[in-house]
């Protein structure tokens, strides 16, 4: 009675030896249905005939998905597995991550045009992956991705040739190209490249847990595999076992790094935060106590806790599969620039394991995370990985990542790189592995790189980062000229006044310290606690003693510090000229004006610096504060309303700058008090 049920099902009476397998391929084409995936379940039990047509199919199935999983599966298990890889490769390489999105925002339009629904709301969004409800499915190109990436798992196991390394480098390098290709849900393509790299690898590290409540895409543990019907008899060459490994430690590291460059950085989460939990761990005494720290925030949120999870299974494989954090070390200060393939084209198969390079940004982030690791989870520490030192090892390591297109560009790079290459630097700091630069200019080449760092990044936890690694690094110098150089330098020619505003702390730092009592010259961070009843030092100063013990280093920077500002806020100026002069060196005029009222006011100051003299020849009245204080005048007479600033900066941007005006008009008053106080 069954078999009479099933009576007029083309997919059935076309069957061979009823028709050729061309003709029963039409057949299948023109019948494919949904609700006949069952029936060509069926037909596929036959193995000779999905042997001979299984390869064909694939395309036909694919737009079936989920339901067409078990008839893929059929295929992987029992058809020509050389065919099958081919035309596995061809719908990886042409994956079109962006149709769904433009799907969606079809829909989207539909809905908006039929009125209010009942849409669900989404959970479990992360950084990589937007939000699904736990019964939605993923997107029809990931269910693809999955599913191709499960049948060439299948495929390369049943391959029995001489050079399976051959095949394998194909779907490799279609794997990569389409992974590389997507923009949103790679968290669920990472989880299925984990799975498919974890089975040709044959390892036993268990697979990571699933977003969400979907169905494993092509289970293939139920369908017994079929021999190759083209095996060799003779064995894989000896070099065929170091390729294949070798090709698969190249595309874990090639994956990571695509994965890395992935991850968003909202809410100040650059990458992993590798940078920001290592400061907590070095420096607690700094941490917030009414915000959450970057560790819990690890421990608690699901999308940071699943990019965590995901890199963690990645830097494991690239354990299991032997990459050494040696080798790895070695390619990330290899000063050679890495070669790029040409998009869209194929590389041939390698005809050896040193024709296969590693991802030079997929190391630096494997090297940095072993380290990483070591230094958040001692107990998880191992003996290969050692701290690098900051020179010249971290200062090759920026040159090499950091500022590539140009100085213009540091600072603008991925935020999960910058992240990995500070992480690095604070690591070699906490160990005091400073080591040694070339010559002066290396050093200041290191600082200037870093600066522009803590300047240029969006990321304001990696532009603290950035700074503390600059003075810190800075500090370590034991010229004081060197370090007067290198301050002078930023504030001369530094366009950045968020710069030349550090400059100034660190111009601080270094006069306190020298003129503390009883100073000494290990740089520890010390302030003032009472006054200095030493004489003048001599100038110029002797071997002794620090530069910034005498009035030369003051004197030096004083034109820097207090240029003439007659010009830039002459009542000649346009207004609006003069305001964004302003606005842009408002950070720093506050910085060099609270300086100068330490100077004023700290009496142990005086006699060692020539306070007075220092005064009487900066033209500091005439050409610096009577140009602000005009100027802010003039600025809050054109906030009123109706004035012209008032109508370009609208309500909002009013209050704020009259605030601004008010705070540099009280450091402004101070300062000249403190001037009255020393009877000038």
């Amino acid at each position: 009675m069954a078999e009479e049920s099933k009576t007029g099902n083309p997919l059935l009476d076309a069957r061979p030896p009823a028709t050729d397998y061309l003709t029963y391929l039409t057949v299948v084409e023109y019948n494919l249905t949904e609700d006949n995936l069952p029936v060509l379940h069926e037909v596929l039990q036959d193995t000779e005939l999905t042997t001979n047509i299984g390869w064909d199919l694939i395309h036909l199935l694919l737009p079936l998905l989920p339901a067409s999983e078990e008839c893929l599966e059929d295929i992987a298990a029992k058809g020509n597995p050389r065919e099958c890889i081919l035309k596995v490769t061809e719908p990886l390489r042409l994956l079109d991550f962006d149709e769904d999105e433009r799907d969606s925002d079809e829909e989207q339009d539909t809905q908006a045009e039929a009125g209010p629904g009942t849409d669900s709301i989404a959970v479990g969004e992360s950084s990589s992956s937007p939000a699904q409800t736990p019964s939605t499915p993923p997107p029809h190109s990931v269910l693809k991705f999955q599913a191709l990436l499960a049948l060439l798992s299948t495929l390369h196991g049943r391959i029995k040739t001489k050079y399976p390394s051959r095949f394998l480098s194909t779907s490799l390098q279609a794997v990569l190209s389409a992974y590389s290709k997507a923009r949103h849900h790679n968290d669920e393509l990472t989880h299925a490249v984990v799975k498919f790299v974890n089975t040709l690898s044959g390892t036993k590290r268990p697979h990571l847990p699933p977003r969400t409540s979907t169905a494993d895409i092509l289970r293939t543990d139920g369908t017994r595999s079929e021999p190759d019907p083209e095996a060799h008899s003779e064995p894989p060459e000896v070099e065929e076992d170091t390729l294949v490994n070798r090709l698969l430690q190249a595309f874990i590291t090639h994956i990571l790094e695509d994965y890395m460059l992935s991850l968003s950085s909202e809410s100040d989460v650059p990458g992993l935060a590798w940078a920001s939990r290592l400061m907590e761990k070095y420096e607690p005494h700094r941490v917030v106590p009414s915000k959450s720290t970057y560790a819990e925030r690890f421990a608690q949120e699901e999308g940071l806790k699943s990019r965590s999870a995901i890199v963690g299974q990645l830097v494991a494989m690239a354990q299991d599969l032997g990459i050494t954090s040696r080798e790895l070390s070695e390619l990330i200060l290899d000063p050679e620039k890495e070669k790029q393939g040409t998009p869209g084209r194929e590389d041939e198969p390698p005809a050896s394991a040193a024709d296969i390079p590693l991802s030079k940004t997929g190391a630096l982030f494997l090297y940095t995370a072993r380290l990483v690791k070591r230094e958040l989870y001692p107990s998880a520490s191992s003996s290969e990985e050692s701290a690098l030192t900051i020179f010249p090892s971290h200062a090759q390591i920026l040159k090499n990542f950091i500022g590539t297109a140009g100085l213009q560009t540091v600072g603008l790079e991925p935020e999960a790189l910058l992240d990995a290459v500070l992480a690095l630097g604070l690591i070699a700091l906490q160990h005091n592995e400073i080591g040694e630069p070339r010559d002066d200019e290396h050093f200041c080449q290191y600082l200037q790189t870093m600066s522009l760092i803590s300047a240029n990044t969006a990321s304001p936890s990696l532009r603290y980062q950035a700074h503390y690694l600059t003075s810190t690094v800075l500090r370590s110098h034991p010229s004081d000229i060197v370090r007067l150089t290198f301050i002078r330098d930023t504030l001369e020619h530094c366009p950045y006044e968020n710069l030349k505003a550090s400059a100034v702390g660190w111009l601080k730092g270094e006069t306190l310290e020298a003129n503390m009592p009883q100073h000494s010259h290990d740089h520890d961070h010390t302030d003032p606690s009472s006054s200095s009843t030493k004489e003048p030092a001599p100038e110029p100063p002797s071997e002794s003693e620090s530069i910034f013990s005498t009035p030369v280093a003051l004197s030096t920077l004083s034109p820097f510090l207090f240029p003439d500002l007659t010009a830039t806020f002459h009542s000649s100026v346009e207004i609006s000229e003069s305001w964004m002069a302003f606005r842009s060196e408002l950070g720093f005029f506050l910085a060099t004006l609270n300086f100068y009222y330490l100077l004023l006011t700290a009496k142990m100051l005086h006699a060692n610096l020539d306070i007075e003299g220092l005064h009487r020849g900066s033209n500091m009245v005439e050409g610096y504060l009577r140009p602000l204080k005009e100027a802010i005048g003039r600025f809050r007479a054109s906030l009123e309303e109706g004035g012209e600033l008032a109508l370009a900066e609208g309500e909002d941007g009013v209050r704020g700058s009259r605030g601004d005006l008010a705070l540099l008009e009280d450091v402004v008053g101070r300062v000249e008090e403190g001037i009255r106080g020393l009877g000038l």
